[in-house]
């Protein structure tokens, strides 16, 4: 008798059970494409499907369906829109220095400064 494998379809959005999970989720996503916007609005996607698009369509103010075609990577989503879903999701936008590979630039650590000595000031 032959046995016969039974696939089912895998959500991450069924994995993302806190905060910490949509991070890591989030985070390995950048990494992999950071210049993928479909990709990063397909994993966005996910993300809302494990927080419910109706909420975040209510704590946004953005349409739900505004919301559908900006995670399926439709139309051309405002900064101001984007900007609104990633405070939803407990997240903000930045803007990071990149180095001549693009990759991002490692900043320099600022010297501490000694206690109980205030900064230079410079006088001119």
């Amino acid at each position: 008798m032959k046995k016969t494998l039974e696939l089912h379809d895998w959500d991450a959005a069924e994995h993302l059970h806190d905060n910490q999970d949509i991070v890591h989720f989030i985070e390995a996503a950048l990494e992999e494409a950071p210049d993928d916007a479909a990709f990063i609005a397909s994993v966005l996607g996910v993300v809302a499907r494990a927080r419910n698009i109706a909420d975040l369509a209510r704590t946004t103010g953005i349409a739900r369906e505004t919301l559908y075609k900006m995670l399926r990577g439709e139309g051309n989503p405002t900064m101001g829109n984007l900007s609104k879903l990633a405070k939803s999701l407990g997240f903000r936008l930045s803007l990071v220095p990149i180095d001549g590979n693009g990759k991002p630039a490692k900043s320099k650590p600022k010297p501490a400064r000694k206690a109980g000595k205030p900064a230079a000031k410079n006088v001119a």
